[in-house]
């Protein structure tokens, strides 16, 4: 008698095993699910805040993009327009407190890149000598995209057959476009500025001592 109670607890004990380690098997397999979904997620929002460029923008105090200047606003964009002048660029707007130019560069064969500045003076001062000056300045990309055309030849009782040629049409195709953030290249630039400024005050100065020496 006791011995088929103990061969009933131990077919019972064994049955409760086998469903138990099914049991524990999905529960493995939900937990590594989980786990992987939250990495993706994890990386996602990393990505995200990596790429928010917004949330880099604190519209904090910087002279970066500015500078003052003892001029009125059309003597300082006047500068500025010879200052680029200098440089090899190509004047797109010239106002009278506007100037934008630009230039090109091709570091290689299949890159080509063209930057553009773009200056802005407004009065600083109420008799207006004083002159704030805004400077921005636009890098464009672009890369050689090479593409292959095809041609249709007539063979016969063939039909046609488009073959490719390697003689495509190659253009370049814009790949990024960012607004330049060096502090080095904005300094020389407003320091080129100040040089025509000065050269621009001693003229002036030599005009105004040859006048007088003429009236005496």
């Amino acid at each position: 008698m006791l011995g088929k109670h103990s061969d009933l607890l131990l077919l019972a004990a064994s049955t409760r095993c086998k469903l138990q380690r099914p049991l524990a098997g999905w529960s493995l397999v939900v937990a590594l699910a989980l786990s992987v979904s939250g990495c993706g997620s994890l990386d996602r929002d990393t990505d995200s805040h990596r790429y928010n460029v917004v949330a880099h923008e604190t519209f904090g105090s910087s002279s970066t993009y500015s500078r003052l200047f003892d001029a009125p606003p059309e003597r300082a964009c006047e500068a500025a327009r010879r200052a680029l002048l200098s440089q090899g660029y190509l004047i797109n707007v010239a106002k009278g407190k506007e100037v934008e130019g630009q230039k090109s560069f091709q570091p290689a064969t299949d890159n080509h890149q063209i930057i553009t500045i773009r200056v802005v003076c407004a009065a600083d001062s109420k008799d207006g000598k004083v002159t704030l000056g805004f400077v921005s300045a636009l890098k464009d990309t672009y890369n050689l995209k090479k593409s292959s055309n095809s041609a249709s030849v007539g063979v016969g009782a063939l039909g046609s057959l488009s073959l490719p040629f390697s003689a495509g049409n190659d253009s370049m195709v814009k790949v990024a476009s960012e607004t330049v953030s060096s502090a080095t290249f904005y300094d020389s630039f407003f320091d080129l500025i100040k040089s025509y400024l000065r050269q621009d005050d001693e003229l002036r100065q030599q005009s105004l001592t040859g006048d007088e020496e003429f009236v005496e």
